[in-house]
C-alpha cells in the first residue's frame, strides 16, 4: 500500500529524486503532504476493499489557482497503453461534476485528470462520500472510490496550499 501511495504521489506532480517530506498532516486516514521537490501540497488515500477482492484503491488529490489534478489507482485496472486518453463521466454520491472528462493512462493501474481549477468542483468533492468514474463503453472499468471526510481533507489540502514555502 505504501508503494502505491508514494507512485500516486509521484505521478500526480513533476517531483524530483526521493520521497522527502517537508510537511505532512493526517486528516483521519488521509495523509495531506508538501514535499520539499514538489510545487504544491496533497491529499492522498488508500485503502483495500475486502468487497472487491481485497484490491488496494488509492486517490491523491492536488490543486492550484489553475488547475485540480486528481490520480486514481486501481490494482484491478489492467490498461494497456500508458498515454492512451479516456473519457469517463465523474460523480459524487449525490452530484454530477462533469461529463466526458479526460483521464489518461499513466500506467496499467492507473489514471490521472487534470481539470481546470472550479471552486464547485472542489465544493461537490468536499460533500462527497464516494467519486465515480463512469466511462464511456467500459463498465468493467468504471470505479467508484470511497473518500469519506474528504471535506476535512480538502481543508487541510487548502491550508497546507496557502501555507507552503
Amino acid at each position: 500500500m505504501k508503494r502505491l501511495l508514494l507512485a500516486a504521489a509521484l505521478l500526480s506532480g513533476a517531483w524530483g529524486a526521493g520521497p522527502v517530506i517537508a510537511q505532512q498532516s493526517k486528516v483521519g486516514d488521509w495523509t495531506i503532504e508538501k514535499r520539499t521537490q514538489d510545487a504544491h501540497c496533497n491529499a492522498s488515500r488508500g485503502y483495500k476493499d475486502k468487497d472487491d477482492e481485497n484490491r488496494d484503491y488509492v486517490i491523491v488529490i492536488t490543486y492550484s489557482d489553475k488547475a485540480i489534478v486528481i490520480v486514481m489507482i486501481y490494482d484491478g485496472w489492467e490498461w494497456d497503453k500508458i498515454g492512451e486518453i479516456l473519457r469517463a463521466d465523474v460523480g459524487t454520491d449525490d452530484a454530477d461534476i462533469m461529463s466526458k472528462a479526460k483521464w489518461e493512462v499513466m500506467d496499467k493501474t492507473t489514471v490521472r485528470g487534470i481539470f481546470e481549477y472550479d471552486q464547485s468542483i472542489m465544493d461537490r468533492l468536499s460533500k462527497a462520500k464516494r467519486l465515480t468514474l463512469d466511462f464511456d463503453d467500459d463498465d468493467d472499468d468504471s470505479i467508484e472510490m470511497q473518500i469519506p471526510r474528504a471535506g476535512e481533507a480538502l481543508a487541510a489540502l487548502k491550508f497546507c496550499e496557502e501555507n507552503r514555502k
